[in-house]
């Protein structure tokens, strides 16, 4: 066996074991390397270990993400929001920094629907629906002109040292999946369909694919949700038109930068038509990757000193800067996102290309730390291909349970839309 096949060969099993490493009494910490902060209940990172778990049928790592979820829900803030990260222990509970983090309610709403769809475990659905509903009330409260989509602040979800505010994308997506999650819920439970939440659903998807898609027409869509804002993205937006989903608007304009996370969850979760999928894979496939190296960069492209942005990144941190060229989201490549890629190209089909993208996850969880392998980086170098961030990553292993999964006909998401694919619930009295 060559040393590359022996990499593959035991990526799935030292995933699962880095897994099960992650799993305490509280539920999945980030990691379980020394960093202090890492070795906390995150709600994102929870969210993502929590789909590689249910897929894994590993009882262990099940009962991690139950508990993961029943410890954010006892760590509730007074308003509904769910904890960015919490240490039980030391009793530690951080809802951010200097802005909450809205993709932890999200995948908390996500997550506690798919462990339930999964598991059937009634008990903690019923334990757990007053925070979810919680969460409900106060995402629609984010959204703060009560037009459908939410309006993140800055450092306000998992890109949380770059420069993405506003109508970001990647959240209207998992705000999306978590209307989608509350509707299969109110079904299963009600024996009936919930048509306010149902028309919201509806509502959103169409926001999303009129207002984050730029074709070449001059056609100004029904859902523009700023008809000025929308005509000065396109005008702008001339490079990357027709070419890949735009990452975010504010009031002050669009931004244009590739997110890959948003661009592969766009098609994962059935928003984009097949047109706008060939387009994407043909502008990772341009742009992102070569021959050996094909684990995807956050952000695209990068933001160099000599760059108009580099003023403003350079001072977008809370203790240490990250963000050099090539690193952290400012071009650093995430095994996290290319695993959300292998499941999306898996469930379209394209088996040997999500193939080739699942090797280069377990290429690089194998590269060596401090002096030991299977390090399971944050991320690796945009350049170099050298691990970077913090060791021993949870979701980096989700990245490579997922993809095995995946490949195998493993659907990510059990709830899609408004059906929920397992049993339904006795109507209640």
């Amino acid at each position: 066996m060559t040393h590359e096949s022996a990499i593959i060969a035991q990526g799935y099993d030292q995933a699962i074991a880095l897994l099960r490493a992650c799993s305490t009494e509280h539920g999945f910490v980030a990691s379980p390397s020394e960093s202090r902060n890492y070795h906390r209940v995150w709600g994102r990172d929870s969210g993502v270990m929590t789909l590689a778990a249910l897929l894994s049928g590993d009882q262990k790592l099940i009962d991690a993400a139950r508990q993961s979820l029943l410890t954010l829900a006892n760590y509730q803030g007074p308003h509904g929001e769910i904890p960015s990260n919490v240490d039980p222990v030391a009793e530690r509970i951080s809802y951010g920094g200097t802005t909450g983090r809205v993709d932890a309610d999200l995948w908390f709403i996500i997550s506690c629907a798919e462990y339930w769809c999964a598991s059937g475990d009634d008990d903690f659905l019923d334990a757990l629906l007053p925070a979810v509903e919680k969460v409900r009330f106060l995402l629609g409260a984010w959204e703060f002109n009560s037009r459908g989509l939410l309006y993140v602040p800055l450092t306000g979800d998992w890109a949380d040292e770059y420069l993405h505010s506003g109508y970001v994308l990647y959240d209207q997506l998992l705000y999306l999946q978590a209307q989608r999650s509350l509707a299969g819920i109110h079904r299963a439970i009600h024996g009936s369909e919930d048509h306010a939440l149902l028309e919201k659903i509806s509502r959103l998807r169409h926001l999303i694919q009129a207002n984050y898609w730029f074709d070449d027409d001059d056609h100004i869509p029904d859902d523009a949700y700023h008809e000025v804002l929308y005509k000065k993205g396109r005008k702008a937006a001339s490079h990357c038109a027709g070419l890949h989903w735009l990452p975010a608007f504010s009031p002050t304009g669009y931004g244009y930068r590739f997110d890959t996370l948003a661009n592969v969850l766009a098609s994962l979760l059935g928003v984009a038509n097949e047109t706008q999928r060939r387009r994407v894979d043909q502008f990772i496939n341009d742009k992102l990757i070569s021959e050996d190296q094909r684990v995807l960069p956050a952000f695209h492209p990068v933001i160099k000193p000599v760059d108009e942005d580099w003023e403003e990144l350079q001072v977008m941190f809370s203790y240490t800067f990250k963000n050099r060229p090539y690193e952290f989201h400012n071009g650093g490549r995430w095994p996290m996102v290319t695993g959300f890629y292998v499941a999306d190209l898996a469930q379209r089909g394209c088996r040997q290309e999500a193939e080739a993208f699942l090797q280069a996850i377990h290429r690089a969880n194998a590269l060596s730390m401090e002096g030991q392998a299977w390090s399971f980086p944050e991320f690796i170098h945009g350049e170099t291909g050298a691990p970077g961030g913090t060791r021993q990553q949870g979701w980096s292993a989700a990245a490579a349970v997922i993809g095995h999964h995946a490949l195998r006909g493993q659907q990510l998401f059990r709830i899609a839309d408004h059906e929920l694919n397992t049993q339904t619930r006795e109507p209640s009295q």
